[in-house]
């Protein structure tokens, strides 16, 4: 365990990454968090347990880390919480639990699916467009995270012909145009990492008025290392890079005097005569050539890795309903080009009613194959509710006796036209 919540949150992100798979994604490890976060204060026992071996901390510091987050936003990267229950459905574990929420958290009655979907607009800057859970008449009580952020680079890339990816890369052959990172403004390095050995780094960064910023960190490693050594060796650098200078590369980086010339999967190394004040002669220069991206995701959030297993846990029994059952996912969404970065990260937690024990139907079809009657009353409701003089009034009458074809006009299914 550790009270190192960024520690805490990237430990998450290798469990959560193990559900979402290998294959082109984007996830918010972060929305998940927060909604673990936010249910650990009432967890017990087992459920308790659980829950912080997914936090990476003890249930108390990620509750206050959740709270601390929620109640100074970054300018950068807006969020919300919510939490939203069915009329009728409480308890006093539940009541109390939610009276600690942070302030933040907004609380209600669960809305309709089009107020869930209009509060996935709102706070995804209009990036998510429907809430990634679905409102039934078995769904109790919802709670869920919004993450979005919409930025621009400080110094945008430069335009570079896609055969820059190099001869071994299998995008080159498929893309026109990809992202040169400039001189300025953007930092570039290689890295020794423990899951992934030397990778290749790219980073930029967008800046809001005053300390606050953002740092988009791109990481490659050598083909044959698997996708989430790669993830975890991101987090890994990306979090000495946020702890560096932005005009200073990070320490421990690896030096371009330690690696051979020549083509390689992740680099091309040359040598070239330059005039430097560098001490020893020796000057390093680094830059990063990256194709645009895009990626929108659903992720199914009930395997244990995710940690909601262990929430369905709490809220069964602040319902005193154990084993009732639930839905989690997330919804995400990101895009990468020239100019800027933007993404979106929605994330739903729901517990079911559990569904009626078993019984007998009967199930009857009713056939008017023989003589039968038909009356055709008028009804005439008024303002006030008071029924109009022709309410209930019966209009026509039939007995019905003889039975026609239908006919061949009446065949074709009209309801599309």
């Amino acid at each position: 365990m550790t009270t190192d919540i960024s520690a805490a949150v990237a430990r998450y992100a290798d469990r959560l990454h193990t559900v979402t798979g290998a294959g082109h994604h984007v996830a918010s490890p972060l929305g998940a968090w927060l909604l673990l976060a936010l249910a650990a204060p009432a967890a017990t026992g087992p459920a308790r347990a659980a829950l912080e071996e997914s936090l990476g901390t003890d249930a108390e510091a990620a509750a206050h880390a959740a709270r601390s987050l929620l109640s100074a936003p970054h300018p950068l990267v807006p969020s919300a919480t919510a939490f939203w229950q069915r009329p009728g459905i409480a308890t006093a574990g539940l009541d109390g639990w939610r009276a600690g929420l942070p302030e933040a958290t907004a609380t209600g009655p669960l809305p309709a699916q089009a107020g869930l979907d209009a509060w996935a607009r709102e706070h995804t800057l209009g990036l998510i467009e429907a809430f990634p859970l679905t409102v039934t008449p078995r769904v109790l009580l919802v709670l869920a995270s919004a993450l979005a952020t919409r930025i621009s680079w400080a110094q945008p890339f430069e335009v570079a012909p896609a055969g820059a990816l190099g001869p071994a890369s299998g995008w080159a052959g498929r893309l026109g145009r990809v992202l040169r990172s400039p001189e300025h403004g953007h930092r570039c390095w290689l890295a020794d990492t423990a899951r992934a050995g030397t990778v290749a780094v790219h980073a930029a960064t967008a800046r809001a008025e005053g300390a606050a910023g953002l740092l988009v960190v791109s990481v490659a490693a050598a083909p044959d290392v698997a996708a989430g050594d790669v993830l975890a060796a991101a987090h890994e650098t990306a979090a000495v890079a946020a702890g560096t200078p932005e005009d200073d590369l990070p320490q421990g980086r690896r030096s371009l005097f330690d690696v051979p010339l020549g083509d390689g999967p992740l680099w091309t190394l040359r040598e070239e005569p330059t005039r430097t004040y560098a001490p020893d002669g020796r000057q390093e220069r680094a830059t990063a050539v990256l194709p645009c991206w895009s990626a929108r995701s659903r992720h199914e959030l009930t395997a244990p890795e995710s940690g909601f297993p262990a929430v369905a846990r709490v809220f069964g029994e602040l319902l005193d309903a154990p084993g009732a059952e639930f839905e989690a996912a997330q919804a995400a969404v990101a895009r990468y080009g020239r100019y800027g970065f933007e993404a979106a990260a929605v994330t739903g937690f729901a517990t079911l009613a559990s569904l009626p024990p078993e019984g007998v139907a009967r199930v009857a079809e009713l056939r008017f194959g023989h003589p039968y009657a038909v009356v055709a009353v008028a009804t005439e409701a008024r303002t006030g509710g008071a029924p109009g003089p022709w309410h209930g009034v019966p209009v026509f009458s039939a007995w019905v006796a003889e039975p026609e074809e239908l006919p061949e006009v009446d065949v074709a299914d009209r309801y599309g036209e």
